[in-house]
């Protein structure tokens, strides 16, 4: 279904959470990102705040792949709930954030 790792995921969310600090590692990570790894992050990123439903995932990444018109990390950054929906993302397809982030300490 996803097109991205819940190990990446993770390490976007883990990222996000410290700020400014992580700001520079987080966009060089997502920018070293395949194209269809971004447009899963995206779409995971909306299921967790609700502008999808998880059954539409599919719909949601076609979605990213068509409005992207700004650099994904720049798109990201601008939500300062960014970890807090991706995390919902993550548990809404039934992955648990905590034991992948856990994963990564």
């Amino acid at each position: 279904m996803m097109d991205i790792s819940a190990d990446k995921v993770a390490e976007v969310i883990i990222l996000a959470r410290e700020g400014d600090a992580g700001e520079d590692e987080l966009v060089q990570f997502i920018k070293g990102m395949r194209d269809e790894e971004q447009a899963s992050l995206v779409a995971l990123f909306w299921i967790g705040r609700g502008s999808f439903e998880t059954a539409e995932f599919e719909e949601a990444v076609a979605t990213a792949r068509q409005e992207a018109t700004v650099p994904t990390a720049q798109y990201l950054l601008g939500s300062p709930h960014l970890a807090d929906h991706l995390e919902a993302g993550l548990e809404a397809l039934g992955i648990s954030s905590s034991s992948e982030e856990d994963a990564l300490y």
